[in-house]
C-alpha cells in the first residue's frame, strides 16, 4: 500500500471535510481538543468537500469548519508554509468566525464558543518543545480564566512530534502521526485498525482508492509546495529574504530598491507566470516600504487583477 500525505489540501479536505467524514472528524477533534475523551458526539461540517471541488495551487493553507453538538464552532486549519502575518490571520479568522454567528437583531447571549485548531508543518513557538499548545483569555498577573471560555486557540506543530509508530501512547498521538507520517507507511498498522475512524481515514488516503485525476492533483500540489520551499531557502541563503516568513519579501531590502523590485517580480512570476508590462512599471516605482507591504500581501492575491487593484489602492495620489 501507498498513502498520500494528509498535509496536502486535496487530501486534508477529502479525509476530514467530506460529507462522509463526520465520524473521522469527531474522533480527530475529540483526540486533539478533548484529550481523546468522547465529548463530541455529533457535528455538522460547514461547506463539505465535494470531489469536483477545484483547489487553488496558490493557497498555502486550507480549512475545515464544523459546528459541534454543543453549538461551538471549530475552525480546523492545516498550514503548510510559514507565510506573512500567519499568526494574525489565525486570530482574524477565529474572531471573524465568532462574530459572524449573530444574525441581524440577535443579542450577544446567542454567541457560542469558537475554537481554532491550527496544524503547522513548521515550528511556530520557540519557547516550548511541546507539540500541542493551547491559548485562551486569562488575567495576566494571576492567570485566571476570563469569565466565559469563548475563544480558544490550539496549535499542533508537526515538526516537534518525533514519536515512532511503536511509541504512540494514545489516540492523540495516532492522529498526529497519521497526518505527519502516513506516506511512510506500507500497510495500515494494527494499532490504527483498533480505531475504526482512523482505519477509515487510512483507506481514504490509500492511493489505490484514488483516481488518476485525484493523484495528479496531489502530485501538482506537492510539486508546487516543494518549489515554494526551495525558492525561499535559496533566497534566504543568498541573503535577499530575511526572517521566518516564507514566500514573501521580508524585512529590509539589502541596500537598494532595485534588489527589492527584482525579488518581488520573481515572487510574482512564481505565483502568476508572465507579468504584464503595466504592472511591472508600477512595481518599479514602489518605495522600499511599499515593496515590503506588497511582499506581505502576495500570497493573498488570487489573480493579477487583485494585484493590480492593490497597486492602484496603495499608490493613489502620485
Amino acid at each position: 500500500m501507498r498513502f498520500i500525505s494528509p498535509k496536502t489540501d486535496f487530501a486534508f479536505k477529502k479525509i476530514f471535510g467530506a460529507k462522509d467524514s463526520k465520524d473521522i472528524l469527531i474522533s480527530f477533534l475529540n483526540a486533539l481538543i478533548y484529550n481523546a475523551n468522547p465529548v463530541i458526539q455529533d457535528l455538522e461540517i460547514i461547506d463539505p468537500y465535494n470531489p469536483g471541488d477545484v483547489v487553488d495551487l496558490k493557497d498555502s493553507y486550507l480549512d475545515v469548519r464544523a459546528v459541534l453538538d454543543n453549538g461551538s464552532t471549530v475552525l480546523i486549519e492545516m498550514q503548510v508554509l510559514n507565510v506573512a502575518s500567519f499568526e494574525k490571520r489565525v486570530i482574524y479568522n477565529l474572531t471573524k468566525t465568532y462574530a459572524n454567528q449573530l444574525k441581524y437583531g440577535e443579542g450577544y447571549s446567542h454567541l457560542k464558543p469558537a475554537i481554532a485548531l491550527t496544524i503547522t508543518d513548521f515550528q511556530l513557538f520557540d519557547q516550548t518543545q511541546r507539540f500541542l499548545t493551547r491559548f485562551g483569555l486569562k488575567e495576566k498577573q494571576e492567570l485566571f480564566d476570563y469569565t466565559d471560555p469563548e475563544i480558544e486557540l490550539i496549535f499542533v506543530e508537526l515538526t516537534k512530534f518525533n514519536k515512532k509508530l511503536e511509541q504512540l501512547d494514545n489516540l492523540t498521538d495516532k492522529w498526529i502521526y497519521f497526518i505527519k507520517d502516513a506516506p511512510s507507511l506500507e500497510v495500515i498498522p494494527p494499532t490504527f485498525r483498533q480505531v475504526p475512524e482512523l482505519e477509515k481515514a487510512m483507506n481514504i488516503a490509500n492511493q489505490a482508492n484514488l483516481s488518476v485525476e485525484e493523484l495528479e492533483k496531489i502530485r501538482k500540489r506537492e510539486v508546487f509546495l516543494e518549489d515554494q520551499r526551495g525558492f525561499i531557502v535559496k533566497a534566504k541563503q543568498e541573503g535577499r529574504v530575511e526572517g521566518r516568513v516564507e514566500g514573501r519579501v521580508e524585512g529590509r531590502v539589502e541596500g537598494r530598491v532595485e534588489e527589492g523590485i527584482r525579488w518581488t517580480l520573481r515572487l510574482l512570476e512564481r505565483q502568476f507566470g508572465s507579468i504584464p508590462p503595466a504592472i511591472i512599471n508600477q512595481i518599479q516605482n514602489l518605495s522600499v516600504e511599499e515593496l515590503e507591504d506588497l511582499g506581505d500581501a502576495i500570497l493573498d492575491f488570487n489573480d493579477l487583477e487583485e494585484l493590480s487593484v492593490w497597486l492602484q489602492d496603495n499608490t493613489k495620489g502620485r
